[in-house]
């Protein structure tokens, strides 16, 4: 079955919410402390109202992708957020559950999201990645994307190192 990439509606915040939680509960066990993974889905009525916020926002396009009847993936990008780069287009989310990868869904979602980019005028695009993410930071290299040499700390149940990878569109 092929996937179908499209506008995630305000209306499926819920669905939004709960896809975006498996889909880290997958992306960052080992990575992100299990106490705060585990403790998603105790929050979910907190971040749905923040996901139906984000869904309405206009700034950042916000994508679902579905298998069939199931949300599997989300997809963010828009205007680039870093001071440094005004002029750049930026994937801002890009989160697969678990059981999908290693099916190609992830390089549709990639080609999805730099051709949407290039379409709104951009010839540059970045994202940020966890450094630990070496999972992650393997599928954004062979999609083209090289780490630009900028880092910053932050934190999600404990500090956390995220890099820049960027690509010519």
């Amino acid at each position: 079955m092929e996937i179908v990439i499209r506008k995630a509606l305000p209306e499926e915040a819920y669905e939004y919410t709960s896809c975006h939680i498996s889909c880290w509960q997958s992306a960052y066990r080992g990575i992100v402390p299990d106490e705060f993974l585990d403790n998603m889905p105790a929050e979910i009525a907190r971040r749905t109202e923040r996901f139906r916020q984000l869904l309405s926002e206009p700034d950042f396009d916000s994508y679902c992708v579905m298998y069939g009847d199931r949300m599997i993936g989300l997809l963010t990008f828009g205007k680039n957020r870093d001071e440094d780069k005004p002029y750049s287009g930026e994937i801002g989310g890009m989160y697969l559950v678990g059981e999908f990868w290693d099916k190609g869904y992830g390089g549709k979602m990639m080609d999805f999201a730099k051709n949407e980019l290039k379409r709104m005028g951009y010839d540059e695009v970045s994202l940020w990645v966890l450094e630990e993410n070496a999972r992650a930071r393997r599928f954004y290299e062979r999609h083209g994307f090289v780490f630009d040499g900028a880092k910053k700390e932050i934190h999600i149940g404990k500090p956390l190192i995220e890099i820049r990878y960027s690509l010519a569109l």
